[in-house]
């Protein structure tokens, strides 16, 4: 049986409630990809041009630094990826969290939280991050969506 890891990033609580739904569905490991530098609720507001997160979504090539790291990611063949769906793709920390490891060979499965957002260009900025890898079609969810719902989108993919 393949190992697996749930690894997410949640600005606000919400991506985090999925993912340990996930992880409980799948029966995968869990870890939350943590900023070096907590964002602030004023760093986090996308109508302020000014923002630090708007600023980031701006430059493609900036890659937040993230804190900590997953011990023995080589145990895992399959990696879910999750995250709030930012500017129609993955926050840039989610390509800081893969390009710190060799994927090469693994599985990785992004999945996202958003108010309306679809998954836009997430997986075309995201393969560039993990080169070697598989990168599966992700999947936007609803905050509230269930662990059978999580379940049966995770045995199609």
């Amino acid at each position: 049986m393949s190992k697996v890891l749930v690894a997410y990033f949640s600005a606000s609580g919400v991506t985090a409630g999925l993912a340990q739904r996930l992880a409980k569905a799948v029966g995968a490991d869990l870890y939350e990809i943590k900023p070096e530098i907590p964002y602030t609720e004023a760093d986090l507001n996308w109508m302020n041009d000014k923002s630090r997160s708007s600023i980031e979504m701006k430059d493609k090539k900036y890659r937040p630094a993230v804190s900590g790291r997953v011990e023995n990611i080589a145990q895992y063949e399959v990696i879910y990826v999750g995250f709030p769906i930012w500017w129609y793709v993955a926050p840039t920390i989610i390509n800081t969290f893969l390009e710190t490891y060799d994927l090469t060979g693994k599985v990785i499965v992004p999945f996202a939280t958003s108010g309306g957002s679809r998954m836009g260009n997430t997986n075309k900025e995201l393969a560039p991050s993990c080169p070697g890898a598989t990168l599966k079609e992700g999947q936007r969810f609803k905050a509230d969506a269930s662990e059978e719902e999580l379940k049966a989108w995770a045995e199609k993919v």
